[in-house]
């Protein structure tokens, strides 16, 4: 998994590469779905950011829009990584980005294994 931050705050881009990576940062406790993102930069939350998702092997980018809903600091309990959880926003693209997260995690995503969030 590696994250980059955009041109301007704001804009991220997450690139997942593996379904265990892809488990631990879903956040599907969201009503639209979320995703975690690992990053150092300073977030508030409630702020709104552009996502650029890429997932597996599928080379097309989704453009998500969503808000700042979790915030992971440095040094979080549990060995968690720093970073900041995203609720998708409830429009077409939000709602595609969940749909397909689902797809591909279908059969493990009421495991007991934790994630980057609970």
């Amino acid at each position: 998994m590696s994250m980059q931050a955009g041109g301007r705050p704001g804009v991220l881009s997450l690139n997942i590469n593996s379904k265990s990576a892809l488990y631990a940062s879903f956040m599907p406790m969201l009503r639209n779905g979320g995703i975690f993102i690992p990053t150092t930069r300073s977030y508030k939350l409630g702020e709104e950011v552009f996502i650029l998702l890429s997932l597996m092997e599928d080379p097309a980018k989704m453009p998500v829009v969503g808000k700042i809903v979790w915030i992971n600091p440095a040094n979080a309990q549990n060995n968690r990584p720093q970073g900041i959880g995203i609720h998708f926003n409830a429009d077409k693209s939000g709602t595609e980005a969940k749909l397909k997260i689902e797809s591909i995690l279908a059969g493990v995503l009421n495991s007991s294994r934790p994630t980057h969030t609970v």
